[in-house]
């Protein structure tokens, strides 16, 4: 009778009914449901049943404050870049003619645009920029140095450089556009632009000639322009002798030289 009772009992606690006594039968066995993790908890701490949502809902929310703040601060950017550059490549307009600075000084130097690539007729020429001057001896004689070839310099200083400098790459040509766009045929200078760009040109060439800047008397610059050679597969025939346009002969003043280099100083010690 005891040993009913434990057995009794011990069914009742299983949730099973307890079959009659004598009936030979048995209840089956219990069976065991395994249950899944919990899932982990937050970084603050917070249970993850108690955060929902997937991807930013699912952060606390200081995280999801600084990461709209971040968002918006970058929309708005990618907004008033593409505005800008949209306005520096569109027809003139009200809005270039009021802004025009400001864009300008939004876009250059560093998203200039430059569709020669994309145009029908794209660039098919090298062009060069070589100086030479006239140096001052102790004796007084002069001499003229020959042609120094400035954008092989340039080149040659790009060539293997994963990061060249926008002076490197962008200094000489702009210089040379500057020159020609506010010059006449025959180089006469088209008002305050066109003396700016021969002084721009002159300071170029001092930088250049800084080791013998002391003794220059004057400098002349040129263009040399040569066409690109058709690729062996074409059988497209161009000229690839050079063209040459000679810039004149400019007087080098104190202000053209480079810092520290004082001519004065120079000629006293003849």
């Amino acid at each position: 009778m005891d040993a009913y009772v434990e057995k009794g009992a011990a069914d009742a606690d299983d949730g099973r009914p307890t079959p009659p006594a004598g009936t030979g039968s048995e209840a089956p066995p219990a069976v065991t449901v395994p249950f899944a993790s919990p899932p982990a908890d937050g970084p603050d701490g917070s249970p993850a049943a108690d955060r929902g949502g997937v991807g930013i809902m699912a952060l606390s929310m200081p995280y999801q404050v600084v990461l709209a703040v971040a968002l918006a601060v970058a929309g708005v950017f990618a907004c008033v870049h593409l505005a800008m550059v949209f306005l520096h490549v569109a027809p003139s307009n009200t809005l270039t003619k009021r802004h025009g600075q400001a864009v300008d000084d939004w876009v250059y130097p560093e998203f200039e645009q430059n569709w020669k690539l994309f145009a029908p007729n794209p660039l098919q020429q090298n062009v060069s920029v070589e100086v030479r001057a006239e140096i001052v001896a102790a004796d007084g004689s002069r001499r003229t140095t020959g042609w120094i070839d400035l954008t092989a310099q340039d080149a040659e200083a790009i060539r293997h450089n994963p990061m060249p400098s926008h002076a490197q790459q962008n200094e000489l040509r702009r210089a040379v556009d500057f020159y020609l766009n506010s010059h006449s045929d025959d180089h006469t200078p088209n008002g305050m632009r066109g003396r700016l760009s021969e002084e721009y040109m002159r300071r170029i060439a001092m930088l250049r000639l800084a080791d013998r800047s002391g003794d220059v008397e004057r400098v002349q610059l040129r263009t040399v322009t040569r066409a690109v050679p058709a690729p062996g597969w074409s059988s497209e025939k161009n000229d690839t002798a050079p063209s040459y346009r000679d810039f004149p002969w400019w007087p080098v003043t104190d202000a053209d030289r480079p810092a520290g280099v004082d001519r004065s100083r120079t000629e006293a010690g003849r």
